[in-house]
């Protein structure tokens, strides 16, 4: 009994984590929300598919043999309880319970007998009467179903554990576990999928998910198992004509829905159905439920600025699409479009404070090493910090959080200025321009002198953007340290004085071109210098050679639908029927015995009333006494009190 319970409560805390953890999802997943450690020990203890781990079916196992063993021994003992009413009891073994009456009355025995049996039956008493050689017995009992409690409470946990065996899919695990069944890894498409990666049409268990596109259909379903997935093949398709989703104000989802055509080679019509979250579509023991929704390969017009200098490029993306750089670069690979990114307000006092900052796309560059970066680019500028950027996130691994590039946006909330600043940045020649500029305005006039600066100042701006701020210092540092000696501070201090005032010529430059006065520039004007520059400091973290920047996109949803049978289920609610009413049975069922010992007495019959219980005492004592009240009713007294104190003609 330790045991069992012990392992009933195993299975319950398992089922609790079968719901509040979300079951099936891909490993990267795990791995994000848990950290290495956890997901390791989650991943060793079958956590991400509790249903169908080797210890929870081994437990159900276990539990269908023992259980169905008690079954069969007790059962007949059971039973023979129900039936058996005990007609070989014994005068003295009678008087032996602790509820009992007698009475000496002044009737026939047959007629007391008779008297008692009317009684038994009035409260609900089955009576069976037998002769003995001094008497006769009327045998009594009532609740006999409470003995079904027991069989209807081992029986229910039985079958809940074979149902729980049928949706475990205990035959697919074992292909599974013995190799019969290879798991994929790679993202290829269906068509590509090995067919020792494929399960036909079956009548097992299963839960799958599959995602459509807008007008687009699929007869499949990916079955996540270990650290890839199989293609669970369906006896029909669906396809989907519409997905649409509301959203509230705040740019926030509120509903999606889709509309799908479900046919198959069985039926005269095809199927059509709006499938809502909770509303699934039901077909021969199918259950196709709204899960979540995505991207069906929306079409994105890309605008590449190369960070190295160079006129920019234009190129066309789809979601889930994969294409090279120009100019032979890094593979680009678009996973995901977002038209709404949901975000607290700088300023924000609760969560409800949120604003929508507009699309963004998450794409990765695999360069050929196969080694891959990831990047989230926002379509328009963010306002944050009192000015406008375009953010870029970047990490190199799923494990890490984005960091974020804040690239200033120009007046008109364009990449053009920051972009004309970089080239002009890039550019020897410019650089070579503005660092003479800057001498003159020093107030160096050798010519031999400005030359020799603006190489070094070139330098210095390589360095800045290709190793950022610090390995500038560390440049500046060693120069002055060569040059000057054991005083390096001031030469240190004009290595950075050149730097400011050549990086301020180059931005003058461009603000000249756009019209502006660089001798008189607004404060956004500064701001946005400021801001320049403290990007161009990241980029040599940025890990890209290109910038891209989402001008355009044709938007397409698709849906993702969760497919699922249980063939289990209906076994598992029958069981946890036949568990519930074993348990009221056994809890709310008393099985009461009587027994009335009618024999022969002095002047007419003596008559002996005893009964016993073993569950619920107290109210077993208040049948006993109404019922041993009702008899001494139709009973006649006789003859004096006795010595135990009982009124005349009872004892007790």
């Amino acid at each position: 009994m330790n045991l069992a319970i012990t392992l009933l409560v195993a299975l319950a805390v398992a089922s609790v984590i079968g719901t509040v953890l979300q079951q099936g999802q891909p490993y990267p997943d795990y791995l994000l929300k848990f950290g290495p450690f956890w997901f390791e020990v989650y991943k060793a203890l079958g956590l991400y598919d509790v249903y169908s781990a080797p210890w929870f079916l081994f437990i159900l196992s276990f539990l269908v043999v023992s259980t169905s063993v008690c079954l069969v021994r007790h059962t007949p003992f059971m039973w023979k309880e129900m039936t058996r009413f005990r007609e070989h009891q014994q005068e003295r073994s009678l008087r032996a319970l602790s509820h009992r009456s007698e009475w000496d009355v002044a009737m026939d025995p047959g007629a007391a007998a008779d008297t008692a049996e009317a009684a038994l039956r009035r409260h609900g008493f089955r009576v069976r009467r037998k002769p003995r050689k001094r008497g006769e017995l009327v045998a009594a009992m009532s609740g006999a179903a409470n003995r079904l409690g027991y069989v209807f409470t081992h029986l229910g946990i039985v079958v809940i554990c074979v149902g729980g065996l049928i949706d475990g899919n205990v035959l697919l695990q074992w292909q599974y576990w013995t190799g019969d069944l290879t798991v994929e890894t790679r993202d290829i498409p269906v068509s590509q999928v090995d067919e020792s990666s494929r399960l036909p049409p079956r009548p097992g268990a299963f839960r799958g998910n599959v995602t459509i596109p807008e007008g687009g259909s699929a007869g499949v379903a990916f079955l996540r198992m270990g650290e890839g997935y199989v293609v669970q093949e369906l006896p029909f398709r669906l396809k989907v004509e519409d997905f649409r989703i509301e959203h509230y104000d705040t740019g926030q989802p509120q509903s999606f829905e889709s509309d799908v055509v479900l046919q198959a080679p069985g039926l005269e019509e095809p199927i059509e159905q709006t499938i809502r979250v909770n509303e699934p579509l039901e077909y021969n023991g199918y259950a196709i439920y709204q899960a979540n929704f995505g991207d069906g390969g929306s079409r994105l017009d890309l605008r590449l600025w190369p960070l190295d200098g160079g006129e920019p490029a234009t190129m066309e993306a789809r979601v889930n699409g994969e294409a090279p750089l120009p100019d032979s670069g890094p593979r680009l690979e678009v996973t995901d479009f977002s038209v709404f990114n949901i975000h607290p307000r700088p300023d924000a006092v609760n969560n409800r404070d949120v604003r929508n900052v507009g699309p963004s796309f998450t794409f990765r560059l695999r360069r050929e090493t196969g080694e891959a970066v990831e990047y989230r680019n926002y379509m328009q500028p963010v306002a944050m910090d009192g000015g406008r950027y375009y953010l870029s996130g970047m990490r190199r691994s799923p494990a890490d959080e984005f960091r974020y590039l804040h690239i200033p946006a120009d007046p008109d909330g364009e990449l053009d200025r920051f972009m004309a600043l970089l080239e002009q940045l890039r550019g020897e020649e410019s650089v070579a321009a503005a660092a003479d500029r800057a001498m003159q305005d020093i107030g160096v006039e050798q010519e031999q002198v400005r030359r020799q600066v603006a190489r070094e100042a070139h330098g210095m701006i390589d360095t800045l953007l290709e190793s950022g701020f610090d390995a500038v210092l560390e440049q500046q540092r060693q120069r002055a340290e060569a040059r000057a000696g054991e005083a390096p501070e001031r030469l240190m201090d004009f290595y950075r004085l050149v730097l400011e005032r050549t990086l301020w010529e180059a931005y003058a430059r461009v603000l000249t071109r756009e019209g502006s006065d660089p001798a008189e520039p607004t404060e956004e004007d500064l701001v946005f210098y400021r801001d320049a520059i403290t990007a161009m400091t990241a980029l040599a973290d940025y890990g890209a050679p290109v910038f891209l920047e989402l001008t355009n996109f044709d938007h397409r949803q698709a849906t993702g639908l969760q497919i699922a049978r249980a063939p289990g289920q209906n076994v598992v609610y029958t069981g946890a029927l036949m568990l519930t009413v074993g348990v009221f049975l056994l809890f709310y069922v008393a099985h009461r015995r009587m027994w009335c010992w009618v024999r022969p007495g002095a002047n007419g019959a003596h008559v002996l009333l005893a009964g016993s219980s073993h569950r619920d005492p107290i109210g077993f004592a208040r049948v006993f006494e109404r019922l041993q009240a009702d008899l001494a009713q139709r009973f006649r007294p006789h003859g004096p009190a006795d010595s135990t104190g009982a009124r005349p003609g009872e004892r007790q």
